[in-house]
């Protein structure tokens, strides 16, 4: 735009000129971190059957079976070539992958599902309200993050499960948790995996950082009862091995750094859930502190 000479943008210009560039730097930020989460990673087994296909910076645990395996979050829609890619490297089938299960449903776990579901043909399950916003593909008013979250795809077909029902395929079982904070129905699944005669308690532990849209107060929503909950939850878990939707959280790169330099038992921590747990009571405490300044 050529501006002639004296020419002043009006007020109302101003604004709106301020909200585009806002808005451009947070879309120019949001592409960067979906980039970084992006990265590869090449898939390998933590544990009996339970392996890692998502990215490096992004969680998809296969869960798998002679009789179907499960898949635990899509990570970004962008990460699906990855996944699909990396559930081949192992060895296994897409069309045997006959679950599909999520922890929360930002677009950065849930974004690549209905994909997925779509090439594997697998029927979904989730918590009520996370059902909702996998069906609708947009999340509610009650998400912290309301406001700032882009849409997802909309899976076809979602059944509702509620806490500690089993769900199963062929002789896997993995039971839900709630643990809701994150996200009004954030989910937490554990199942057991076995090497030989030796099983271990595995558990794929959902977010638990209070992160919101600004104007959002933890203080004055219900989610700071649920975060409780939450805690005590994860507290009381029978948990071997933490994994986590950021693999950051539990560091479970690092841990399989340490098992490739010799460390044979490096994901196997039966304090990791309660430490998890501790990090996030002090992370919450730490906002609700700012809050209340």
């Amino acid at each position: 735009m050529t501006k002639a000479p004296g020419f002043r943008l009006p007020a109302s210009g101003l604004v709106l000129l301020a909200l585009c560039s806002a808005t451009l730097v947070a879309q120019q930020n949001q592409s960067q971190q979906r980039a970084e989460w992006n990265q590869p990673q090449k898939p390998f087994k933590v544990f009996g059957n339970t392996y890692w296909v998502g990215t490096r910076g992004l969680g998809a645990v296969l869960v798998t079976s002679d009789r179907g395996h499960i898949l635990i979050d899509g990570a970004l829609p962008e990460s699906v070539p990855q996944i699909r890619d990396h559930i081949r490297e192992l060895g296994f089938k897409l069309e045997d992958v006959r679950l599909l299960l999520n922890t929360h449903v930002h677009y950065d776990h849930a974004g690549g599902l209905a994909e997925l579901q779509r090439i594997t043909g697998a029927r979904a399950a989730a918590s009520a309200s996370s059902a909702r916003v996998l069906t609708s593909g947009e999340s509610g008013q009650d998400d912290p993050q309301y406001g700032i979250l882009p849409p997802i795809g909309r899976l076809q077909r979602v059944d509702v499960v509620r806490e500690g029902e089993v769900v199963k395929v062929g002789s896997l079982l993995a039971r839900p948790h709630m643990t809701p904070g994150h996200t009004p129905g954030g989910t937490t699944w554990t199942w057991k995996s076995c090497e030989g005669a030796r099983c271990l308690d595995v558990v794929y532990a959902d977010s638990v950082t209070p992160v919101s849209a600004d104007g959002f107060k933890y203080t004055s929503s219900p989610l700071v009862k649920e975060f409780e909950h939450t805690f005590a939850a994860l507290e009381s878990m029978r948990c071997d091995i933490l994994l986590t939707p950021h693999p950051a959280f539990a560091q479970v790169l690092e841990k399989l750094a340490a098992r490739e330099a010799g460390k044979a038992d490096a994901f196997i921590d039966p304090g990791a859930c309660k430490a998890y747990a501790a990090t996030a009571r002090k992370n919450l405490a730490a906002r609700l502190a700012t809050e209340a300044k």
